[in-house]
């Protein structure tokens, strides 16, 4: 988990909003940081004063865009400019920001009629400036200081149930986890997180349930407490998706969740259409999903394609698991060990090692596989030191193990117990069989889903498909309603 990259929902292309702030990429260098500050507070204010949740979204957008350039008087001026200086989140936060030295705040006076504005104790304003302060804080790797902002808001949103507060409270949860999970303290934080979750579904805030049950299971996933991670998330309630980030994650979280529980064939449609979903820009996280596709793969039979490692960005990360594809694709165990033991940090450091050693069982049933359509006939001593088993007992070892992949349908063969030999059935022509039929139902019906999902995805404008009507048809239509009524009204006088 700690591998994992936090995906920022920055992708997402902005709403037009408000004249005063264009796009992300309009933030130029042209403006001083602090007045690109100021119009995004009032794109927020322009949000909370219309109710229009587009808005607070499309000013988080503009603020991550502009994070990089962010200095300390820049906040402090900021703070001043959009607190009032008596408030308590004013004194709060003021003090968090380092001052710096012979510098003066970038104060611009011409912003005067903005400042009336803005200040009028909006709650969106003030959670927007703990979220500025939480960023810059980590941002600066001031981790302390950072608790401290992130607790301070947690209590402060505890008291607010705006819906337009809720996107910048997702944001504030998604720091406030991220800030102790820096410092090894997520545990700490579980108790609150539940709290949270629970408040945000009597407040009915769906995005605010997405992101905290997705913060939840990382919590959980984090201490491989796979199974309290399943039972929250098999009670917690669900619904239409309403950020695609953060349903990304939870796929990602369920497909790990599914393969810890043997599920493969669930885990793996729920790992590759994570990876699917996941922004371009999302590498990391992408590249988290595949290495875990990869190994259920695997685990499952199948050998993932080559195109997989070669992806742009992801062949030195996906490395170790290529050579290990290699090795279950050839079935030598020594091979295999060999890989292990040389990518064995990597494994670890990726929480796939316990895979791992699930792969071992596959790579002997493959080499046995290999040895079936080699040999007619085959001695079970010889099938042992092909396989190169190390047990004191390798002989009965090599039986059991004919034995069981005979009993699965890995292999077409007997066993002669007499002699010692396992004795393979002539191969059949595969076209006579149901696997091609089956292979390609499977890809048909994975097209088939992905063309409804994109279906369901598509948006449109409200009531593009209706005409504009005309004042004549307008009169028309209202004559005919009359009319009707009326007609209705002798039929119920009839009735009576």
């Amino acid at each position: 988990m700690g591998q994992d990259v936090v995906m920022d929902d920055s992708q997402t292309q902005p709403e037009p909003a408000s004249a005063a702030v264009a796009s992300p990429d309009a933030l130029t260098p042209a403006h001083s940081t602090l007045q690109h500050l100021k119009e995004i507070a009032s794109v927020i204010e322009a949000g909370s004063l219309s109710k229009e949740v587009r808005r607070i979204s499309r000013a988080i957008r503009l603020t991550v865009a502009l994070r990089r350039r962010l200095a300390a008087r820049d906040v402090s001026a900021f703070l001043a400019f959009a607190l009032p200086p008596s408030s308590d989140a004013f004194a709060r936060l003021s003090v968090l920001v380092p001052k710096e030295d012979g510098s003066e705040m970038d104060v611009d006076t011409a912003a005067t009629a903005v400042q009336v504005s803005i200040k009028h104790g909006l709650p969106e304003i003030e959670i927007y400036c703990y979220l500025l302060v939480l960023i810059f804080l980590i941002d600066n790797k001031k981790y302390d200081e950072s608790k401290c902002c992130a607790s301070a808001s947690i209590v402060r949103l505890k008291n607010l149930n705006r819906r337009t507060v809720d996107v910048l409270a997702c944001r504030l949860y998604s720091y406030f986890s991220y800030v102790h999970e820096l410092t090894n303290t997520l545990a700490e934080i579980r108790g609150t997180l539940l709290v949270l979750h629970r408040m945000a579904t009597l407040h009915r805030d769906e995005l605010g349930q997405e992101t905290l049950l997705n913060l939840l299971l990382r919590n959980y996933l984090h201490y491989n407490l796979y199974d309290q991670a399943e039972k929250l998330r098999s009670k917690a309630p669900r619904f239409e998706a309403h950020s695609s980030q953060q349903f990304c994650r939870y796929l990602f979280y369920l497909g790990k969740i599914r393969t810890i529980q043997l599920e493969y064939t669930d885990a793996k449609e729920s790992l590759l259409q994570a990876a699917r979903k996941a922004p371009t820009a999302a590498l990391g996280f992408r590249i988290q999903c595949n290495k875990w596709a990869i190994i259920v793969r695997l685990l499952l039979g199948k050998i993932p394609e080559r195109t997989i490692f070669m992806q742009k960005g992801m062949k030195a990360a996906l490395t170790p698991y290529f050579e290990l594809t290699n090795a279950v694709r050839v079935g030598d165990l020594e091979l295999f060990r060999a890989v292990a033991d040389k990518f064995s940090s990597t494994f670890s450091a990726d929480r796939t090692w316990n895979l791992i050693v699930r792969l071992r069982h596959n790579v002997i049933r493959t080499g046995l596989r290999n040895i079936s359509i080699s040999y007619s006939r085959i001695s079970l001593v010889d099938i042992a030191k092909k396989l190169r088993l190390e047990s004191p007992n390798s002989v009965a070892d090599a039986e059991s193990i004919v034995a069981k992949a005979i009993r699965d349908g890995a292999i077409d063969a007997t066993i002669d117990h007499a002699n010692g030999w396992m004795v393979s059935k002539e191969t059949g022509d595969v076209y006579s069989t149901n696997e091609p039929q089956i292979a390609f139902n499977s890809r048909i019906a994975f097209c088939l889903n992905m063309h409804n999902e994109a279906v369901k995805a598509l948006r449109f404008p409200p009531n593009s498909h209706k005409e504009k009507e005309s004042a004549e048809k307008r009169r028309e239509r209202l004559q005919q309603e009359e009319e009707l009524a009326k007609h209705m009204a002798e039929e119920d006088d009839d009735d009576f």
